[in-house]
């Protein structure tokens, strides 16, 4: 039996190049190979913590190729742990004889598909010349929508917020030798009419991001808010913005940014513009003029994962 490798955070880290993890997406999404049953979603009581805590099982596989499930819990109230909310592991299998290649550390993989997926739908769909970027959220996610994003677009300036400033100013320290300059805002209000994209990764049950404040030719990529009484944009936001999602499988069920919409009337199925898919695949197109503002919601897909998983297997593997 071959050595089942262990793929860690470091590796992760270190290895990953966001311009090569978007063209390796580009490619998964463009295609119909791979094979996605809806994950399984499961909340239960953490009541030590006085919340709910969510179990996700997201298989993917390749027939005949290769095949992986990852198995992940999401924990809101981790930070009194001084833990991420993300936990978890990636087994990667051999498809065609059913053995494990690798156990790959699920949350960095986790966070680095999710940038890397919104920095691609970004790539359709915020203005070509983007400069400066809004991000909303000072959790794992942050630091890698900040690279990926920069990753596509010319990206000079970034302003982050979080709850603690604390938070948003260790990530500026981070990235201060990046190509581009970063500034912990106080508000939200105070920069979202000005940038060029907003991206948003938090685990509010409140909008924070207002379409009373937008401007024309802005895009936003809602990242958080994975369950339906979640939500980060308000209804204005949906009224004013052209609405693309990562896929319809998940995307129409799992979060309040479509979800409640779609309840309430204020969105309908019909109006939403395309999903990864067809924008990989050229079925439909992304932004349409430099006066629409784009909407991205993402909730995550389990393509990415094993795009990801194979992407780090093949670095590490030196394939």
């Amino acid at each position: 039996m071959d050595k089942i490798l262990q793929i860690g955070d470091a590796f992760i880290e270190q290895s990953t190049v966001f311009s090569e993890l978007i063209q390796e997406l580009k490619q998964s999404f463009s295609n119909k190979d791979v094979m996605v049953p809806l994950r399984h979603h499961h909340d239960f009581p953490n009541l030590e913590v006085n919340s709910e805590s969510t179990l996700l099982l997201m298989p993917a596989w390749n027939p005949g190729k290769v095949a992986g499930v990852k198995i992940v819990t999401v924990n809101p109230e981790n930070s009194r742990f001084n833990l991420p909310s993300i936990q978890g592991t990636y087994i990667y299998f051999n498809a065609l004889k059913g053995t494990i290649k690798a156990i790959i550390e699920a949350k960095s993989l986790t966070v680095k598909r999710t940038a890397a997926a919104s920095a691609l739908a970004s790539s359709y769909l915020s203005k070509k010349d983007s400069k400066s970027l809004l991000m909303i959220g000072t959790g794992a996610l942050s630091i890698n929508l900040i690279k990926a994003h920069a990753s596509v677009r010319p990206i000079k300036n970034v302003f982050i917020w979080g709850r603690h400033m604390e938070k948003a100013e260790a990530i500026a320290a981070e990235l201060q030798n990046e190509k581009f300059h970063v500034y912990p805002i106080e508000t939200i209000e105070e920069k979202i009419s000005e940038v060029d994209i907003i991206s948003s990764a938090t685990l509010s049950k409140t909008p924070l991001v207002l379409g009373e404040l937008l401007k024309s030719g802005q895009h936003i990529d809602l990242v958080g808010a994975y369950k339906p009484d979640m939500r980060e944009a308000n209804d204005e936001v949906i009224k004013k913005s052209s609405i693309f999602i990562d896929t319809y499988q998940g995307g129409l069920k799992e979060s309040g940014d479509i979800v409640i919409p779609l309840k309430n009337g204020i969105l309908k199925e019909k109006d939403i513009k395309a999903d990864l898919f067809e924008l990989c695949s050229n079925q439909k197109p992304g932004r349409q003029n430099i006066n629409e503002i784009t909407f991205f919601k993402s909730v995550g897909h389990s393509l990415e994962d094993l795009t990801a998983a194979t992407y780090y297997y093949n670095k590490y593997t030196n394939e």
